[in-house]
């Protein structure tokens, strides 16, 4: 398994369409080992194969443990996957690691069925809801060469985030506590003028 680079938003193989696996061999399988070792290298919860320069139809998502969700921390590596049936519709806050330093608030369905094949080629159906549902839906359309910043409905709507450092760096200039520095980095920012 490898590390692969993440590709920025910048670079056109983002936004063309990805081509359906057809072959379930070797070549494939190293793919989504790296893709899995890629996401978790970068904190991701997500990653689709354009994200490392393949133009083909797979993704992996494994979301954070959480003890009140019993798909989280699960591992999803899907090939061709689409969605069947939505339902609902809520805005929640997205980024992607080909966006690096900005999130932007995103209207998605609440809950999907998302039909796919497995590393095997065999067919599977995955009801999910939630932000699990929201992950697919991101990652699904980056094999269709959207971003998530094309779902953003208005400018006002995308903000920027900073590392933890320069946060930090901040608070003690201006004697914001450190702990809500933490909590709310936005926040701070925006009252530092620098969204």
């Amino acid at each position: 398994m490898a590390v692969r680079p993440v590709i920025l938003a910048n670079d056109p193989i983002l936004r063309k369409k990805s081509k359906k696996v057809k072959h379930f061999g070797e070549a494939l399988q190293v793919l989504i080992n790296d893709m899995v070792e890629s996401m978790q290298a970068a904190n991701g919860m997500g990653l689709a194969a354009p994200q490392v320069g393949v133009q083909e139809r797979v993704i992996v998502v494994q979301l954070p443990e959480d003890e009140e969700d019993p798909q989280s921390g699960k591992l999803f590596a899907l090939c061709n996957p689409q969605i069947v049936r939505a339902h609902g519709e809520e805005e929640g806050e997205e980024g992607c690691l080909c966006v690096p330093g900005y999130v932007g608030d995103v209207k998605r369905a609440t809950w999907v069925t998302v039909k796919a094949q497995d590393r095997r080629g065999r067919k599977v159906r995955i009801k999910a809801e939630g932000l699990l549902a929201r992950a697919f839906q991101h990652e699904i359309d980056h094999l269709d060469g959207i971003l998530f910043i094309d779902r953003v409905e208005s400018p006002d709507k995308i903000r920027r985030i900073v590392p933890l450092e320069e946060v930090e760096r901040e608070a003690v200039k201006t004697k914001v506590p450190l702990q809500k520095a933490e909590s709310f980095k936005v926040q701070v920012l925006d009252k530092l003028g620098k969204v």
